[in-house]
C-alpha cells in the first residue's frame, strides 16, 4: 500500500526543455508564412531567441517587397510569431522585435526576366 502512495505522478517526475534554436526555427517559419513570397534571391526570415523559463523574447530579421505597408506587415509577423510559439512550444512571448533588413521591388522576379508592355 505504501508503494502506491509513494509514487510520483509522471507529469511531476521531470522537465521538458526546448532549445532556443528550436524556438527560433518556429519563429522564422511563422514569419515566412506571414509575408508575401519573396523572389528566390532574397533571404528567408531569420530569428534569434532568448528563452528564460517559459518566456521567449524573439528578434526576427526579414526582407519585404516594396511598396507595402511595412507597419501592417510587421504587426502581422509579430502576431503570427507570438501565436505559433505559444501553440507549439507553450511559451509566452512578451516581445517580438521585427527588423526589416531590405526592401525589394514588388515583382522583382518578373523584372529580372524583362519588361512586358
Amino acid at each position: 500500500m505504501s508503494g502506491v502512495l509513494g509514487r510520483v505522478p509522471a507529469a511531476e517526475r521531470g522537465a521538458t526543455r526546448i532549445a532556443d534554436r528550436v524556438v527560433a526555427k518556429i519563429a522564422a517559419q511563422a514569419a515566412k508564412e506571414t509575408i508575401d513570397e519573396p523572389p528566390k534571391e532574397c533571404a528567408a526570415p531569420r530569428a534569434t531567441v532568448t528563452v528564460h523559463r517559459d518566456t521567449a523574447r524573439v528578434r526576427v530579421s526579414l526582407e519585404l517587397g516594396y511598396p507595402t505597408d511595412i507597419g501592417h506587415q510587421c504587426g502581422a509577423v509579430r502576431r503570427q510569431v507570438t501565436e505559433r510559439v505559444k501553440a507549439l512550444a507553450g511559451m509566452d512571448v512578451p516581445e517580438v522585435v521585427v527588423q526589416v533588413e531590405r526592401l525589394y521591388p514588388a515583382g522583382a522576379s518578373v523584372a529580372a526576366q524583362g519588361r512586358i508592355r
